[in-house]
């Protein structure tokens, strides 16, 4: 197990996408040991079904006290994630490189693993 997984989401996250991006999310969980980064940075779309799967996994990680961050949200991706207030329930850093190192100091020094998931 990694100390920490980073995960990068390509394409959309919605209805059509939403149930192979929670079984893969499922999975990279199951390999992380302390912390969960989700690369959005190529994320180009996100509906209801695609927030309700990051709320999953973010209800999950708690459950298993894995650290959730989000990681370079595009422009889109952030408003979203702001009028929904969802912002205020999730970490997220303007950039992956802002994750990692926030991984870093919080102890996680261990090499990561890295997952990339196309959800187009």
């Amino acid at each position: 197990m990694s100390a920490y997984t980073i995960v990068g989401l390509h394409g959309d996250m919605d209805i059509a996408t939403g149930p192979a991006m929670r079984m893969h999310l499922h999975e990279a969980l199951r390999q992380s040991k302390d912390v969960l980064i989700l690369d959005l940075s190529g994320v180009s779309f996100c509906d209801a079904c695609g927030l309700a799967v990051l709320v999953g996994i973010r209800r999950e990680t708690r459950e298993r006290g894995i650290t959730l961050r989000l990681a370079a949200p595009t422009m889109r991706m952030t408003h979203l994630l702001r009028i929904t207030c969802l912002d205020q329930s999730f970490t997220i850093h303007a950039t992956l490189s802002s994750a990692i190192a926030s991984t870093h100091r919080s102890g996680c020094l261990k090499q990561a693993n890295y997952v990339c998931l196309y959800v187009l």
